[in-house]
């Protein structure tokens, strides 16, 4: 069977595009679908279908763009209302894609319209399952995220349907089934993903932790509720851009990529209220930027960071970002439905400073400076990993203060005096340094390489207990 997995590692997200006799489907495609068209044509194929999983949180999905570009038509499974045309798929229903057949398996669990699609060849043989959030590698989805659209959905609601599911329509497949999941590790749609993004059903059965054949729904729900931080906030979001639509790509592109000058900018970050978002990598940042302005880097988690510490998708943003990564900033940007870009400075910050306007810096020392200044002064040190990382070490009497809460945790903050900050490599610790300074906070010393650059110094580190959100 040729089938083929388009992972986004940035986004942890797998689409999947299936081909045959001419005929192709896209399954959970990516906001930017000129990729699958171009597979397409290089087939001599027409894209028929596109499959939808679920309505997603984590991203906006291109189905809409591509229907639009192709003529195909998109799928969704039972209970599924988007208010657009689409075909509102019967448990068990059958679609043909060449000499394929794809048959719809509703699974509801992770949310309510979720679905898998088993995948038929040529001879009728079962070859795999397209499984969404409903099942990952290691994992299976987390059923908080549907709540926010009804209040009569609870997660121990969904605990149970997706118990159901799991038992009913997907552990009685044959174990040589492959499965196909829609995130891998790093996605926040679970909490125990493998790294590793496909594998057979039997050996799921053997390895992940909730398709235990001896396992109560109780239990189930009890392990699966267990260690669940809160969502990203912009989840909610990109749930109700994926059920009513969206503008164009094209549109949002040609949009953002206006260039602007120095004078330009500012003038339009102060009559519009908008962020100026600067994606240079971390040492570029710490040099020298635009004051105000918030730092989180293409080359790091960038899209799940921006959606993570930006709270609305509405939030106007302009951008200083590397030569030529114009397009590609604001394209990541509305994978995660931050779709009001305005625009970016030309000529960055060498343009800012040739208009005469002034930058600010971030004092950054390296761990071995930090070593030196923590036995002469032994000052605040503020950590800004995960409590999972925290947990598994850390600096002596560091505090930690995770970057996901740093807009709820400013009153932990030394308001006045000196403290360090740092991170596992550098990028994190810059972020939140950037969204600190942005609030006023000018008292911060980074420290270069973070906790990996630390430990192979004389800084005494400790071990201690997992907090209960070391999944946050």
């Amino acid at each position: 069977m040729k089938i083929e997995q388009i992972y986004t590692g940035c986004i942890a997200q797998a689409a999947y595009y299936l081909e045959s006799n001419g005929e192709a489907a896209i399954f959970d495609p990516l906001r930017e679908v000129q990729p699958y068209i171009e597979k397409a044509a290089k087939d001599n194929a027409k894209i028929k279908y596109i499959f939808e999983t679920h309505f997603h949180a984590d991203f906006v999905s291109g189905h809409l763009d591509l229907a639009k570009k192709t003529g195909a038509e998109i799928v969704y499974g039972p209970t599924a209302a988007p208010e657009f045309n689409a075909i509102i798929a019967e448990d068990n229903q059958e679609f043909k894609v060449g000499n394929y057949t794809i048959r719809a398996i509703y699974t509801p669990g992770h949310t309510l319209e979720s679905t898998c699609y088993l995948l038929l060849d040529e001879n009728n043989n079962m070859h795999g399952i397209i499984t969404g959030d409903t099942l990952f590698i290691g994992d299976v989805g987390r059923p908080d995220l549907a709540q926010a659209l009804t209040s009569e959905l609870t997660q121990e609601v969904l605990a149970s349907h997706l118990f159901d599911s799991l038992r009913n329509k997907i552990m009685v497949l044959p174990d040589e089934l492959i499965v196909y999941p829609s995130h891998g590790a790093g996605s926040a749609c679970g909490k125990n993903m493998s790294k590793e993004t496909t594998d057979t059903l039997g050996n799921q059965k053997k390895t992940n932790y909730a398709l235990r054949a001896d396992m109560t729904k109780e239990e189930f729900t009890v392990e699966l509720l267990d260690g669940l931080g809160a969502p990203p906030a912009y989840f909610p979001q990109n749930v109700l851009m994926n059920i009513k639509g969206y503008d164009s790509l094209d549109n949002i592109i040609k949009k953002g990529a206006t260039p602007l000058t120095a004078n330009e900018l500012e003038a339009t970050a102060n009559s519009t209220g908008a962020i100026v978002l600067d994606v240079r990598h971390e040492n570029d940042f710490v040099k020298e930027h635009i004051p105000n302005s918030i730092f989180i880097g293409l080359h790091g988690g960038f899209a799940p960071w921006v959606g993570a510490l930006i709270r609305d998708v509405n939030q106007p943003i302009l951008l200083v970002t590397p030569e030529g990564k114009e397009e590609e900033t604001i394209t990541r940007l509305a994978r995660v439905g931050f779709d009001n870009t305005l625009g970016y400075l030309k000529g960055g910050i060498e343009a800012w400073k040739a208009a005469g306007f002034e930058t600010e810096s971030i004092r950054s020392i390296s761990p071995e400076e930090f070593a030196e200044g923590l036995a002469q002064n032994p000052i605040t040190v503020v950590d800004s990993r995960k409590p999972g990382e925290f947990s598994n070490g850390h600096v002596a009497e560091a505090v930690n203060i995770p970057l996901d809460f740093v807009n709820e945790r400013f009153a932990e903050v030394p308001a006045e005096a000196d403290f360090y900050l740092h991170c596992a490599g550098g990028y994190r610790s810059v972020i939140m340094a950037s969204i600190l300074k942005a609030r006023g906070y000018h008292n911060m010393i980074n420290v270069e390489k973070g906790f990996g650059g630390i430990k192979n110094t004389a800084v005494q580190t400790v071990v201690s207990q997992a907090s209960s959100c070391s999944n946050s």
